[in-house]
């Protein structure tokens, strides 16, 4: 059975599987991809793999969904979507999207927080997501503005790469009821 929450036409959202690790482990261990997350160290098999077996795959209980993203005819992964600091009594979560480099561009990232966004907001009732993106990746804040997020404010010399601080801006899209 399909859910219809996480299948459009060029992507379907699925949770990690065991077959992932090396999937995870290429994304994780790209230093192109540390200055846009909060980790600056190499993520081992054995951390990740311990990740994946001990996900219950239930936000409700790890306050955070990580979901893969699959290319629909081929049900390869291209990247990640996740949600986290889910604050169930308040209704939100943070949103973050990484694809492979060579999968940009191509509509998955669009397609996959449009599927991620109708199932929170849907099916799990989220009041708001949220996010946080530098100022000058012009890309995703593209991205998240043609998806209905809208900004909320600026943190000025928020996010530290290498020695050098960078605004951040930050975002949020509200349930409408």
């Amino acid at each position: 059975m399909t859910n219809p929450f996480f299948v459009g036409k060029l992507v379907r959202l699925r949770a990690v599987e065991p077959e992932d690790l090396e999937f995870l482990y290429q994304m994780e261990n790209d230093p192109s991809l540390w200055s846009i997350s909060n980790f600056t160290v190499p993520y081992s098999k054995a951390t990740l793999r311990a990740y994946i077996e001990n996900s219950m795959n239930d936000m409700f209980a790890d306050r955070q969904l990580r979901l893969m993203i699959c290319e629909l005819s081929h049900d390869k992964p291209v990247g990640v979507i996740d949600i986290s600091d889910f604050e169930p009594m308040h209704g939100r979560g943070e949103i973050g999207i990484s694809l492979l480099v060579e999968e940009r561009g191509k509509g998955y990232a669009a397609e996959a927080l449009d599927l991620l966004c109708d199932y929170v907001f849907t099916f799990l009732h989220f009041k708001q997501l949220n996010a946080h993106i530098l100022a000058d990746n012009t890309a995703s804040l593209n991205l998240l503005h043609r998806a209905g997020f809208t900004d909320c404010g600026l943190l000025k010399s928020w996010w530290r790469i290498g020695g050098e601080y960078h605004d951040m801006v930050l975002l949020q899209k509200i349930r409408k009821d």
